[in-house]
């Protein structure tokens, strides 16, 4: 007998809920009209699905404002997942040694529907740093994390990354240096996977520079990655294949021993 895919079993409502939480991912409050809007979703609904969740503390509506935002709750369930996440719960010592040792931001990450999403990260004592980007998005294709989350996870994800592009230009430009040809992304990819180690040298953001290394598993499933941002006046191309790299390589390996990865 067929097995029926999981999402035969979704329930909209809830589907609806979780979305609406979805929403106030890059918005601190959002009103009951922009929400309908942004969920194509009759207003009584919307009040139905808000008043829900504020009873259970994951919304909760500003006096001043009386915009909604996200409750307290969603914090706690965040907490949760930190002390119950294996990967994030070892990382973190290994990030604040990266830190110190390299001198520049680190940051781990891992890969969600072929997007990159920044897990934890640990800024050194240091006046001129890149910017922490913890719960931030990021795309494949102009990140070391992201040539490193799909350049070393094997053909299969390669093949869905691929698959995921719209039609037409797949690819869009952060600065002039954002790799856009779908033929030069993937020999990257090869490279990467050969070398251990990706590089970003202003291709996300213009005077920053990045190198990532991956974190593998007792399986030796592709767990996540670690890496180090910094300023290009300090990480320029030689400094970036040379230390930076070493650096990175180097924490990824111990995470990944920690993790039960014996290569």
């Amino acid at each position: 007998m067929a097995v029926k895919p999981k999402s035969d079993y979704s329930i909209q409502t809830v589907s609806n809920a979780l979305r609406m939480l979805e929403s106030f991912y890059k918005a601190d409050e959002l009103g009951v009209s922009e929400l309908s809007r942004r969920l194509r979703l009759h207003k009584n609904n919307v009040f139905r699905l808000l008043a829900t969740l504020e009873e259970h503390g994951y919304i909760e509506q500003s006096p001043e404002t009386e915009r909604y935002r996200l409750g307290t709750r969603c914090l706690e369930l965040s907490q949760s997942f930190g002390r119950g996440n294996a990967l994030l719960r070892r990382a973190r010592p290994v990030l604040e040694e990266l830190a110190i040792k390299s001198g520049e931001t680190a940051h781990l990450a891992v890969l969600r529907d072929y997007e990159v999403v920044h897990l934890d990260g640990v800024q050194p004592e240091r006046m001129l740093l890149t910017g922490l980007r913890v719960g931030s998005r990021l795309p494949v294709n102009c990140t070391a994390l992201g040539k490193v989350l799909v350049g070393c996870a094997g053909e299969t994800m390669r093949e869905g990354f691929l698959h995921q592009m719209p039609p037409g230009p797949p690819l869009a430009a952060r600065t002039g240096r954002t790799v856009l040809e779908t033929e030069k992304l993937f020999s990257e990819f090869d490279e990467i996977r050969h070398q251990g180690y990706a590089t970003d040298i202003e291709e996300c953001e213009v005077g920053m520079c990045c190198a990532a290394a991956p974190v593998y598993g007792a399986a030796g499933e592709l767990m996540g990655a670690l890496s180090i941002s910094g300023p290009a006046s300090r990480l320029d191309e030689k400094a970036l294949r040379m230390d930076s790299a070493r650096w990175v390589i180097s924490a990824a390996e111990q995470l990944s021993l920690e993790l039960g990865h014996r290569p």
